[in-house]
């Protein structure tokens, strides 16, 4: 046993003290630690853009359920009343609908019109009584002006902030990009400064500046499938509203022209 102790105590205590392994730290957070102020300043943006794009989803996603909800409760008051003026009555508890606004633009366009449509008054006594006669609409085209009008404006108001999801989209890989290359330079310029080549004086820093290329996807993938959900989710209330400008044009048509 010494004989066999002996060669093996010698062959370890000759060992060079690079043959055994560095304990280093490993994982995202110990890369990030080590990163360079302006690495850090390009995670921050991409955290922020990340986190805003996620606030602006929940937000518009619970804004489009709540007004698909109201816009079905809406059509089945409008579609079993037999006056305008019942419908007008609950606008403003389910003034979440785009719907809610075609309906009291173009209510309001109708009302202007059969005022102005209403015949003059006739007999000389103290309380004349107006001519027997059927209000009429003076101009079914300025109707769906109106409801173009109040279109417009709603899909305005579902596509609010649902192009920062695109910039962000567009810009993150990039920014994220941008910090990749930056780490990328300053890796290679160490290397030139202290003339190492191994594998762990080259391997740490890239990885290092590879992070920010992560953080870049990691933000524009959920800002890219956010994007095209609310603007499919748009696209159908546009549809939707398209639809009951006609069915109020038909309504109008068949009762007051």
């Amino acid at each position: 046993m010494r004989t066999l102790g002996s060669p093996l105590v010698a062959l370890l205590l000759q060992a060079p003290a690079g043959a055994l392994p560095e304990s280093s730290g490993t994982g995202i957070i110990h890369l990030i630690s080590r990163a360079t102020p302006l690495s850090i300043a390009i995670l921050a943006t991409l955290g922020l853009l990340s986190v805003w794009s996620w606030g602006i989803f929940l937000y518009k996603w619970w804004t489009f359920r709540r007004a698909a909800r109201q816009s079905a409760q809406f059509l089945d008051v409008f579609r079993r009343s037999n006056k305008f003026s019942e419908v007008q009555a609950v606008c403003r508890s389910l003034g979440d609908s785009p719907l809610v606004g075609l309906f009291q633009t173009g209510y309001a366009e109708l009302t202007a019109q059969l005022r102005q449509s209403q015949p003059p008054e006739v007999g000389n006594g103290p309380n004349p009584r107006p001519a027997a006669g059927r209000p009429t609409l003076k101009s079914l085209a300025a109707v769906d002006r109106a409801l173009l009008r109040a279109s417009a404006v709603e899909v305005n108001k579902l596509e609010s902030h649902v192009s920062f999801l695109a910039t962000v989209a567009s810009m993150a890989p990039f920014v994220g990009l941008f910090g990749t290359v930056w780490g990328i330079m300053n890796a290679f310029e160490n290397i030139g400064v202290t003339g190492s080549t191994n594998l762990q004086a080259v391997g740490t820093p890239i990885a290092e500046a590879l992070v920010a290329t992560a953080a870049g996807l990691a933000a524009a993938i959920p800002a890219v499938l956010f994007y095209n959900y609310l603007t499919s989710r748009t696209k159908l209330f546009a549809s939707e509203m398209d639809d009951f400008s006609m069915e109020f044009l038909n309504i109008a048509e068949r009762n007051f022209t």
